[in-house]
């Protein structure tokens, strides 16, 4: 059996109610297999200790045989077979006396009344016993005042938390802000119906103005051509009429 540091990956011998078999135990940690995987020498490791082993050295840590990683094989029955096996709570220096198989200890954690737990209150850094922990909410300092955790910014007090609903409060708050803001809005558009009417108004009066404006150039542009056509004809009368003259003298 080879002596290994103490960063062991298997399970500590001391969780278990009675003494587990040797052929459960690691030959690098020690401990009780987790995760058991063979090799094709036919030892059996846990499988973060032989990793952490052949990351150093190639060979088995028992019988020196050259090993390859691909070669390792999950011992999934002997994992089931040591799941079966009795262990304490992790909380039984605490004062926890459950005992239950080491699959199921996860599941007793999550609900032992002797696990630490953090208090909730903001601010405040107590760790209490689970079963304790309601008590120590009623009378924690912090629990005073809190910030809404739904996230509205609110700070609230006992009572306040309990009757506090900030969604509800929002809807509220906003239907009556629609209910003042009804006047307002009624009164804007009344304003823009007025000046919308006020524009077509004003547009058509330009459009009167530019009419007139072109008829007036018109006048204007045609005044000075009627003289230049006038003016050659009256010439030529005037000249006809001193040639007769001529012709009696």
């Amino acid at each position: 059996m080879l002596a290994w540091p103490l960063q062991t990956g298997g399970y500590d011998l001391n969780l278990f109610t009675s003494p587990p078999d040797c052929n459960f135990l690691c030959s690098v940690c020690h401990g009780v297999l987790k995760r058991p995987v063979r090799l094709p020498c036919s030892h059996i490791f846990c499988k973060k200790c032989i990793l952490r082993w052949l990351a150093r050295q190639k060979t088995c840590p028992c019988c020196r045989v050259e090993v390859r990683r691909r070669k390792m094989v999950h011992v999934n029955k002997l994992q089931r077979t040591i799941g079966r096996l009795e262990v304490k709570c992790k909380n039984a220096e605490a004062g926890c006396l459950v005992t239950c198989p080491l699959a199921h200890r996860k599941g007793h954690q999550d609900s032992c009344p002797f696990e630490l737990m953090a208090c909730p209150n903001e601010g405040c850094t107590a760790r209490v016993l689970r079963g304790t922990l309601a008590e120590h909410q009623r009378q924690c300092q912090q629990g005073a005042q809190q910030r809404c955790p739904l996230g509205c910014g609110a700070t609230l007090g006992p009572v306040e938390r309990v009757q506090h609903n900030c969604y509800r409060e929002l809807r509220d708050a906003w239907s009556e802000r629609q209910q003042r803001s009804r006047p307002l809005l009624l009164c804007v558009l009344r304003h823009v119906r007025q000046v919308h009417r006020a524009t077509n108004l004003i547009r058509g009066q330009l459009a009167q103005l530019g009419n007139f404006l072109e008829e007036d150039d018109a006048l204007l542009l045609g005044a000075p051509q009627e003289e230049a056509e006038a003016t050659p004809e009256g010439n030529i009368g005037a000249e006809e009429s001193g040639a007769q003259g001529h012709s009696a003298l």
